[in-house]
């Protein structure tokens, strides 16, 4: 299994490695821009080489002894905070691996804008008075552009990451112990709103609701770090009040996190309803 390199007609460089598919685009001078897209190529196909040497480690529940390689070590680092909430660092692998092709393209390089997109999982960069335009989806099974955030430099965010309940023919790529059908989060680094958006996921959730049908991850995917563990397969009808309960308790950690200055903000969303938590900049539209 080789890497996969291709620049679109578009100005995107397509970055594909067996489960790693990876977006990038920069802006800038031309010869600025074919330099970073050259660096990005350059560090890209070391990643999954190295992340399959510690897999093992890296798919056991946190706290662990730090990985060697570097991304599997921001994928640690950036789980850390959560180990009392049985993640692994399986759950920044998205984000991680954006910041760490986001980091290899621009260095050295003078770029007004770059993002790395790792299936949703977005690192960016931003030079001064640059910004932004990221398109937000509330529902992962139903994609659709249902607002957007205007990122700022001025913002001290510099990652996005996106987490919900996913199933096998239901979308996403990932599991969860919750039912938001979208969490989006805003933070410092792309590994770090991922590892928050999974554990507000998980919390957006009604324990023993009877229109929620688990299933353990294993008979889903076998592969998958989870185990045995119970995640969410499908959701029934919610009643208005149902849906805002759950909404609720996904909200009272995304507010919290907001307040330990762990996530810039986040929106929730589950059943067409939506919460933001934390957001007054960058601004939100909500279509």
């Amino acid at each position: 299994m080789t890497a996969q390199i291709a620049l679109l007609a578009d100005g995107r460089l397509h970055l594909q490695h067996g489960p790693i598919e990876c977006l990038c685009r920069a802006w800038g001078a031309a010869e600025e821009v074919r330099r970073a897209y050259a660096q990005a190529v350059a560090a890209f196909p070391a990643i999954l080489p190295a992340l399959c040497e510690e897999l093992s480690l890296l798919r056991r529940e946190l706290p662990t002894l730090p990985p060697r390689g570097a991304v599997a070590r921001a994928m640690h680092t950036a789980c850390m905070p959560y180990a009392d909430r049985r993640v692994t660092p399986m759950a920044a692998v998205a984000g991680a691996v954006a910041d760490h092709l986001l980091a290899a393209l621009v260095a050295g390089r003078t770029l007004a804008r770059a993002f790395v997109n790792d299936g949703g999982d977005i690192a960016f960069h931003l030079a001064p008075e640059e910004t932004l335009c990221c398109g937000l989806v509330a529902d992962l099974a139903a994609p659709a552009l249902d607002g957007t955030f205007l990122l700022d430099a001025r913002h001290p965010a510099r990652g996005i990451a996106t987490s919900g309940r996913a199933c096998k023919g239901e979308g996403g790529r990932s599991f969860s112990f919750g039912i938001a059908d979208a969490v989006t989060v805003l933070a410092g680094s792309a590994a770090a709103a991922d590892a928050a958006a999974t554990v507000i996921g998980n919390e957006v959730d009604l324990p023993g609701h009877p229109a929620i049908l688990r299933r353990p991850a294993c008979d889903i995917d076998p592969d998958s770090d989870l185990g045995a563990r119970a995640v969410t397969w499908r959701v029934g009808p919610l009643s208005a009040a149902a849906i805002a309960a759950a909404l609720d308790a996904g909200g009272l950690v995304a507010d919290a996190l907001c307040r330990a200055g762990r996530i810039e903000g986040a929106v929730l969303a589950l059943g067409g309803a939506i919460r933001v938590c934390g957001l007054s900049c960058p601004a939100l539209e909500v279509r």
